[in-house]
C-alpha cells in the first residue's frame, strides 16, 4: 500500500454559482422590472431598515437564479461612480466554495488581486464567509462560503417577500456568463481564469469562425472541471465596420459582463412566457429556418415552433442545444440575457453565429453604431 501523499485538490474544483450582483440606478425600478419581465420572487431586502446605511439591495430569486440588484444612497461612493460610467450592469459575479479562505488563497497565489479579505459575517442565523478579487474591467468575483448559515441570503439582509402576476418563464439556472474585453485582452483573461480559478479551456473561436461581412470577434470559453461554471471571454476582431464587442466597449467604457446565458427545460414555453411578459428578442432572417433540419439532423421540436419564436439550434457530437437572446436589458446597448435549453450538448452555438450576428448589426445599424 502506497504512503505517498495524495495531491490535495485545487479549492476551486468544486464551485457553483452563488449569484450576480447589479449595481443600478434605481434598484427599486429594476426589481420591478425582473419580476414582471422575467417572472423572479422577490425574498429579501437590505438597506437602512437592516442596518445598512449607505445602500439598498434587494434579493430576486427563480428557482437556482439569484440576483441582487444594489443602489447607492448616496451621490458619490464607489456604487454611484460605477453606474455614472458604466450605466447598470453586473458588479459580482459570486462563486459558491466549499471553503472561502483557501478558494482566496489559491486565487491570490495564482496572481489575482485581493479586493476583499476572507471575511466572516453573523447573525443570528449563522457564519457567512465572503472574500473579494478583481477581474476584467470593475468586475469581481467573491467567494461564497454559506455552509454555516441558515438564513434567507446574508447578514444584512431581512426576508421580505413580494411577486407581481406575471407568467413564469420557468428559468432554472445560469450556464454561463460572458465577459467583453479589450483589443488583444483575450488570452490574458484565458490565462487568468486557468492560474486562479484552475480552469482549462472547453473550446475557442476565431475571426474565421465568428464574423459576418462587416464584424468580427474572437471567443475563448474557460471552464471548472465539472463544467458547472463557464467564462467565455469575448474580444473584438478587424472587420470592415464596428464588432458589436467594440460597440459594448464603447458604451459600457471599458471590459465588463456582455450578457448572462440562462438555462431552461423548455425554452419554447419559456420564450412565449417572456415574450407575454414584454421582453424582446433579436430577430432571425427567416432563411435560417429553411435549411436547418439538414444542418442540425433529427429534433424533438418542430421546425415550424423555431421558426414562429426565432429559436436558434446548434448541434456538437454530444446533442444538440437550442438558444435565443434578448435585446439589452437598458437604454445602453451593453448587458443581454441569452435562454438555453441543453440536449447533451456542451457547445455554444457554432453553426449560429452567422445568424446572430445578422441580427445583432441590423440592431447596431438602427442605432448608427455599425
Amino acid at each position: 500500500m502506497s504512503t505517498a501523499a495524495q495531491p490535495q485538490a485545487h479549492p476551486l474544483a468544486q464551485i457553483d454559482w452563488d449569484h450576480v450582483e447589479f449595481y443600478v440606478g434605481n434598484a427599486k425600478q429594476a426589481a420591478h422590472f425582473y419580476m414582471s419581465a422575467f417572472g423572479f420572487e422577490q425574498l429579501a431586502y437590505a438597506g437602512p431598515e437592516t442596518g445598512i446605511k449607505d445602500r439598498v439591495s434587494y434579493l430576486l430569486a427563480q428557482n437556482d437564479l439569484r440576483f441582487v440588484l444594489t443602489s447607492s444612497l448616496r451621490p458619490d461612493d464607489a456604487i454611484t461612480e460605477q453606474v455614472r460610467l458604466h450605466g447598470d450592469g453586473v458588479k459580482d459575479v459570486a462563486i459558491l466554495v466549499q471553503d472561502a479562505r483557501a478558494a482566496w488563497k489559491a486565487a491570490c497565489d495564482g496572481g489575482a488581486r485581493s479586493l476583499l479579505e476572507p471575511t466572516v459575517l453573523k447573525d443570528a442565523d449563522g457564519t457567512f464567509i465572503r472574500a473579494t478579487i478583481a477581474t476584467y474591467g470593475d468586475t469581481v468575483h467573491s467567494f461564497i462560503q454559506r455552509d454555516g448559515y441558515r438564513g434567507v441570503f446574508a447578514p444584512g439582509f431581512v426576508e421580505e417577500r413580494k411577486s407581481l402576476p406575471s407568467r413564469k418563464p420557468g428559468l432554472r439556472a445560469i450556464d454561463h456568463c460572458v465577459g467583453n474585453v479589450g483589443w488583444g485582452e483575450m488570452d490574458q483573461w484565458g490565462d487568468f481564469y486557468a492560474r486562479v480559478f484552475g480552469f482549462s479551456q472547453l473550446v475557442s473561436f476565431d475571426d474565421q469562425d465568428i464574423s459576418t461581412e462587416y464584424t468580427a470577434l474572437r471567443s475563448k470559453v474557460m471552464t471548472d472541471p465539472r463544467h458547472r461554471v463557464k467564462f467565455p471571454i469575448n474580444e473584438p476582431a478587424q472587420g470592415k465596420k464596428k464588432s458589436q464587442i467594440e460597440e459594448y466597449l464603447d458604451f459600457y467604457h471599458g471590459a465588463g459582463v456582455q450578457h448572462i446565458a440562462i438555462r431552461t427545460d423548455d425554452i419554447a414555453e419559456t420564450i412565449r412566457s417572456l415574450s407575454a411578459n414584454g421582453v424582446e428578442f433579436l430577430d432571425t432572417p427567416d432563411s435560417y429556418y429553411d435549411m436547418l433540419a439538414e444542418r442540425v439532423g433529427r429534433i424533438d421540436e418542430a421546425i415550424e415552433t423555431l421558426r414562429e419564436l426565432r429559436i436558434l439550434v446548434d448541434r456538437d457530437d454530444q446533442g444538440y442545444m437550442l438558444q435565443i437572446f434578448t435585446k439589452p436589458l437598458q437604454d445602453r446597448p451593453t448587458l443581454f440575457f441569452e435562454i438555453i435549453q441543453r440536449k447533451g450538448s456542451l457547445s455554444f452555438g457554432k453553426g449560429n453565429f452567422k445568424a446572430l450576428f445578422v441580427s445583432i448589426e441590423r440592431e447596431q445599424e438602427k442605432r448608427g453604431t455599425l
